[in-house]
């Protein structure tokens, strides 16, 4: 390993990663030590406190808001889950919701009011559908990563769990799965999924998704990853050889999908993904996103989740530069 730069790893096993992970794929010049952490949303709380990882993966709009804190780390263009969000928001059928303006005046359970989920999911009712997001009392059950943010007054914390606030009639929605109703117990030690039967407020997501990807060019990002400002000042070659890392294993990835290769649940939402998108369901790149990139700053920041707007530059590095 003599004249390799030592780096800390912690990043998910997805398909389009494994190969990084299991060193199939190396990173040039890099001594990797991958950390499996699991859930990964612990790695994203460690990162954003700690700092305890050379290279992490992480939330994008936590990475968004660490940032504009002075987190000592930057993001490459390279996100390694991807999905949109006008599905998702689940409603009580006797909570009178029709539309997402109905929200107004009612109490919504997210984890936390800055899953990056919920933020994506309220981008869309509010530039799409006109809601007055500080109508909405939004209803967590998770502390905030990022322990510098500070909440809007309409953010309230729950006493007990979503799921069982769900249950009781308490909210009048709820984000599905991880990010809200469809779970208890911490989410940082592992939790328990939950059952959560309701009906989604937007019944016709995929069809207003394409629509919407058509018209905006705006992909939902998930999946970030950063890197500590001390490697890159010291060795900023770093940047390429993980970019190239990771693009090469997603382009390893891919020709097994067009292969025929779909194994789980996973490849199977790629395989549906690409039906909106194109072949590649996983663009990397600062080009390929900056419609992304610009659209969750900019709600990020008109959701209160950061205290000021923030550059390209200075959000992310371009390792193609």
């Amino acid at each position: 390993m003599s004249g390799k730069v030592h780096l800390k790893i912690a990043i998910a096993d997805h398909p389009n990663t494994a190969a990084i992970r299991s060193g199939a794929i190396p990173i040039e010049g890099v001594d990797a030590e991958f950390v499996t952490v699991k859930p990964q949303i612990a790695a994203f709380r460690r990162m954003v406190r700690d700092v305890e990882f050379d290279v992490c993966e992480i939330a994008p709009t936590t990475y968004i808001i660490a940032r504009a804190y002075g987190a000592p780390f930057v993001a490459l263009p390279i996100f390694v889950v991807r999905r949109f969000h006008h599905g998702g928001l689940l409603v009580r059928p006797d909570a009178g919701i029709k539309e997402p303006k109905d929200l107004e005046g009612k109490k919504v359970g997210v984890r936390a009011y800055s899953v990056t989920t919920g933020v994506w999911t309220r981008q869309v009712l509010i530039d799409e559908f006109g809601l007055d997001s500080s109508k909405v009392t939004w209803v967590v059950d998770d502390e905030e990563h990022v322990t510098e943010l500070e909440l809007p007054p309409n953010v309230v914390h729950a006493t007990r769990p979503l799921a069982n606030m769900m249950a009781d009639g308490e909210l009048a929605a709820g984000f599905g799965g991880n990010a809200g109703v469809g779970r208890t117990g911490n989410p940082t030690d592992g939790w328990k999924e939950v059952k959560a039967d309701y009906p989604d407020l937007l019944p016709n997501a995929t069809e207003l998704e394409t629509e919407y990807y058509a018209r905006t060019g705006v992909y939902p990002m998930h999946g970030t990853v950063v890197v500590k400002d001390s490697i890159l000042a010291e060795h900023p070659w770093v940047a390429k050889s993980l970019y190239d890392a990771f693009e090469k294993a997603k382009l390893d990835y891919l020709e097994k999908l067009d292969a025929g290769e779909v194994n789980d649940k996973t490849d199977q939402k790629h395989q549906e993904l690409r039906k909106i998108v194109g072949h590649d369901p996983l663009p990397y790149g600062i080009e390929a996103n900056r419609k992304t990139i610009e659209a969750l700053e900019a709600t990020a920041f008109k959701q209160g989740l950061t205290p000021r707007r923030m550059s390209m530059n200075e959000l992310f590095v371009d390792p193609q530069a």
